[in-house]
């Protein structure tokens, strides 16, 4: 009797194996893989970035996910290296909903993100996205929805710098 319950265990303990060999190699193959490292093309390993808000929280969230996925990023311009411009990030919102008193209820926040890529003076790639949320406001917890607001935006930026990066990745040159 003991002899087949160690047997089932060992069925079942096989089985588990193969079925996470199975999906493992399932996964892999597909081409599946974890965000966050992006395969750059050689021409864009060093870069120079620059933007109109040189202390921004998108400028060093970018300069951040850069190093991270090891890009040099030069100090200064050069003729052979490419540059990143971050152009202009704006934040929007649009009433969707008011409050029967009239204050507003809810809002769509959209965050426009324009910059572009600079191989040379005549080769320059121009890109431009938003990025939107909804926001619910509410005029008695004021303090906790400018905090909730404020998360809010640096997660935007966040993946607005992710954006870039994954558009770099898509570039081919």
């Amino acid at each position: 009797m003991s002899n087949r319950l160690s047997l089932t265990t060992k069925y079942r303990a096989h089985s588990a194996i193969a079925v996470f060999a199975f999906l493992t190699l399932f996964i892999s193959s597909c081409g599946f893989h974890l965000r966050g490292d992006y395969l750059l093309s050689p021409q864009l390993q060093t870069l120079h970035l620059s933007s109109v808000d040189k202390f921004g929280e998108l400028t060093r969230q970018v300069k951040q996910h850069l190093s991270l996925n090891k890009i040099k990023l030069v100090a200064s311009p050069a003729k052979n290296i490419p540059q990143l411009r971050i152009l202009k990030d704006s934040l929007n919102r649009r009433t969707l909903s008011v409050f029967p008193n009239g204050q507003v209820a809810e809002y769509e926040l959209m965050y426009t993100v324009r910059y572009q890529l600079a191989f040379s003076a005549d080769d320059i790639r121009s890109f431009e996205f938003e990025l939107n949320r909804d926001y619910q406001d509410d005029p008695n917890v004021a303090l906790a929805k400018s905090r909730e607001l404020d998360l809010m935006l640096s997660e935007m930026r966040k993946e607005a710098a992710t954006k870039i990066l994954r558009d770099l990745s898509a570039i081919k040159i």
